[in-house]
């Protein structure tokens, strides 16, 4: 078996933030495009009081060549970094090849896919690396996806138009593991309890394959936090996947798909008012805690195994038998209402309140300042944990 290779850094790293140089260029990971004028992003990241930076974010515009779609993730490492940077990386290219495989189930489903895709294969890279990676993750993700009236996308002429052919994996192929880099470590405190009630997901299917990742590397790489201000940001010189993007059709909606696992936490703003898009999956939860006795495991102190605070992640292959990767998965059609949407690591829902987090940037129109806000909040009032936030702005009327 291939063996990982990884960075001698102990600091999970996210690709660089970068602005695109042609108004057709898309798909690039944590790439602006100069033509979207669907949503602003704002990225922000600190590693607080803690030793070395254990979290990862990543996001994609006109994702899956679809202008106005989006891709956006926050994972949050614990045990070592290397599950937390390596889907920083990579998670986005999982989600693209399940809707390639499975174009004809619904987008949940396809999230639950891929997030058994990807917790798969963090423990082929801790079973491939001799017991030296024994990393996982929490994870918010959300897809912001552009739809006709009926919820399909019939103006695409495929389920991923404008992408780079590949073959459909077979199971042999999760045996090869991709380069990656390290991430460190991030023991999750235990935050406000959950308020919704949790999905039962579905099986997943087969992950993608290596061919298919080769395919779209140029959608993943390496980097560190980004600029203070996207207007500030870098013209990208040697972006090469500059097909022309997929216009929507006059009349569409808009949906936003997110999934969770752990306690990574997605937040809505509708006409001022938070509404929780994801569900904290955590020792402390009756539902989790019943779950993972009925297992055989046990919950102590609020901690799985007397261990981990968190009931669901990526990776930590060691506890996977109490420690799951099945998401917790919302759809929202998006109306004039809703105004932007915070994703972000318990480094900052351990310290305000949806609402709080929502009153504190509702005036702020820059996403990038908006995050930055929140970050600089949590920090003042002395988080423990590394912080990473995105905020999304919704721009209304414009694909």
């Amino acid at each position: 078996m291939a063996t990982p290779r990884f960075s001698d850094s102990p600091d999970a790293r996210s690709k660089s933030i970068t602005i695109a140089d042609g108004l057709d260029t898309f798909g690039i990971l944590n790439q602006h495009s100069v033509g979207n004028t669907a949503f602003q992003v704002g990225v922000s990241d600190d590693k607080g009081t803690r030793r070395y930076m254990e979290d990862a974010h990543s996001f994609v515009v006109d994702f899956a060549g679809v202008r106005g779609q989006g891709f956006f993730a926050v994972f949050d490492g614990h045990a070592g970094k290397h599950a937390a940077e390596w889907c920083g990386e990579h998670f986005h290219e999982y989600l693209l090849g399940s809707l390639r495989t499975s174009s004809s189930s619904t987008i949940p489903d396809i999230l639950n896919e891929t997030f058994h895709n990807v917790d798969r294969r963090i423990s082929l890279l801790c079973e491939e690396s001799d017991g030296k990676i024994h990393s996982g993750c929490t994870a918010v993700t959300a897809f912001l996806r552009i739809e006709d009236a009926d919820g399909d996308q019939s103006f695409l002429a495929s389920p991923i138009t404008n992408q780079p052919s590949a073959a459909i994996p077979s199971p042999e192929d999760t045996k090869s593991v991709a380069s990656v880099q390290e991430s460190p470590v991030s023991d999750s405190e235990e935050g406000a309890s959950p308020d919704k009630t949790n999905k039962k997901p579905k099986s997943a299917s087969a992950s993608p394959t290596n061919r298919f990742t080769r395919a779209l590397k140029n959608l993943g790489g390496g980097g560190n936090s980004p600029p203070s201000s996207p207007a500030s940001l870098p013209a990208t010189e040697n972006n090469t996947n500059t097909s022309a993007v997929v216009y929507p059709p006059p009349s569409f909606r808009r949906m936003l798909y997110t999934a969770n696992a752990g306690d990574a936490r997605g937040v809505l703003c509708r006409a001022g008012k938070a509404v929780r898009l994801t569900y904290d999956h955590k020792g402390s939860d009756k539902q989790e805690a019943k779950r993972i006795t009925d297992a055989g495991g046990f919950v102590m102190s609020g901690r799985v195994n007397g261990v981990l605070a968190v009931t669901r992640s990526l990776g930590d292959s060691s506890m996977k038998e109490f420690v799951v990767g099945s998401p917790y998965t919302t759809e929202t059609q998006l109306t004039d209402d809703d105004e932007f949407m915070i994703l972000a690591c318990d480094g900052l829902w351990d310290i305000t309140g949806d609402q709080g987090a929502i009153d504190l940037i509702r005036n702020i129109k820059d996403a990038q300042e908006a995050s930055r806000t929140l970050v600089q909040h949590a920090l003042s009032k002395q988080t423990y944990d590394n912080v990473t936030v995105i905020v999304v702005r919704f721009n209304h009327g414009a694909p």
